[in-house]
């Protein structure tokens, strides 16, 4: 083991079992370590106590509406790109309980959930959900309203990224300068190599906690090559890109087009599922729903995530201010690409392509950004 003190930045190699040991280091330290597993024909986060947990060669393969599993030639551990999940669903739970009102002898209290803040380790973070976790600490850390729950857990939270070898035949990563390589926002970031029959990470420290997590594990200097191959991979995704957003402009572009006719075709498409928003992660609407038990005696305000396509999501007294699927698609997309900006200084699109890839009827939206860019506003004047 190299012994010298490492720093903020230091990259260093690490073997097979020395990531186990950081799995190991973790839970002992009291962390729920989540990461990449198979399920049901998908790659999802779930919890991981040992390498053989993790997707050991299996890739995936996506288009528009289309995910598929396939093995790979090789046992890489994180081979694949992006799957239905986000760490969205641990940092800002699919639901929650807001407070619990009790009736005692007549008297009423509201009392917070009771709940321990979870600590978690996220292994496997690619660069666009870092950019993405980054987005939702805007949203519920920033602004002039914190949300307690939210900023807790991510308080809390221990980050290994993992840098991307392969593109996934949706990702746009690039067009959004997401990645693929993790930049900031870990607290390890790895890089898988696979060359000459050998198994091990290139690993770079992005804290001082990620640099004590390192201290416990055996790790060495990187050569050259080791490096380069690094290096290599991740311009292999950069490359490879499955989908191509042309961003330049786009703010101004979606805001002025609020009739353009590629709203109603793409209306004819859309089944208003809500897929795209669910498996999105960065979108963060909600509702809440009041539940009281039969005797009268408790009741629980619950939040809940819901999707700008549900029916019932616009209603102000009664009456949806978004009544088509035309009006609702059109909030989404410019929202995400353009409103954001306003909203949060940065696009609230990171990239991932899972929206693509989770569309049941292959709605893409860097073509719908395509297509009314190449029909100007013009004619619609």
């Amino acid at each position: 083991m190299e012994q010298t003190r490492l720093t903020t930045g230091a990259r260093r190699i690490v073997a097979l079992d020395a990531l186990q040991g950081m799995i190991d280091a973790l839970a002992a330290d009291g962390y729920q370590v989540l990461g990449p597993t198979l399920r049901d024909g998908a790659i999802v986060y779930d919890h991981v106590t040992r390498l053989t947990d993790l997707p050991s060669g299996w890739t995936d393969e996506q288009d528009a509406g289309r995910y598929r599993l396939v093995r790979r030639g090789d046992d890489a551990l994180f081979g694949f790109a992006v799957g239905p999940q986000s760490w969205k669903r641990f940092l800002h739970p699919p639901e929650e309980s807001l407070w619990t009102m009790l009736r005692r002898e007549g008297v009423l209290s509201v009392e917070p959930p009771a709940h321990a803040v979870p600590k978690y380790a996220f292994l496997g973070v690619r660069a666009c959900e870092l950019h993405a976790i980054a987005i939702q600490d805007r949203v519920f850390c920033d602004g002039p309203y914190e949300d307690a729950a939210y900023a807790a857990r991510r308080r809390e939270a221990f980050i290994i990224a993992v840098n991307c070898g392969q593109a996934g035949g949706t990702c746009f990563c690039v067009s959004m300068q997401t990645g693929p390589r993790a930049e900031t926002g870990f607290d390890l970031s790895l890089t898988e190599l696979l060359d000459g029959g050998e198994h091990c990470f290139l690993v770079e420290a992005g804290s001082e906690a990620g640099i004590r997590l390192l201290d416990q594990v055996a790790h060495d200097a990187p050569s050259a090559e080791q490096q380069q191959a690094a290096d290599a991979a991740i311009a292999h995704a950069t490359a490879h890109m499955g989908r191509r957003l042309e961003t330049d402009g786009i703010k101004d572009l979606l805001q002025g087009q609020p009739e353009h006719p590629r709203w109603d075709e793409v209306a004819s498409r859309c089944l208003s599922c809500g897929n795209c928003t669910m498996v999105c992660p960065t979108c963060f609407c909600t509702t809440v729903e009041d539940h009281s038990s039969l005797d009268g005696e408790t009741a629980e305000r619950v939040r809940r995530w819901d999707s700008c396509f549900t029916l019932d999501f616009a209603d102000i007294h009664g009456v949806s201010v978004r009544q088509s699927a035309r009006s609702r698609y059109r909030q989404w997309m410019t929202h995400k690409l353009a409103h954001w900006i306003d909203q949060f200084g940065t696009s609230g699109c990171v990239g991932c392509g899972r929206c693509i890839s989770w569309c049941p009827v292959g709605i893409d939206i860097t073509a719908e950004a395509a297509a009314i860019r190449a029909d100007p506003r013009q004619r619609y004047e």
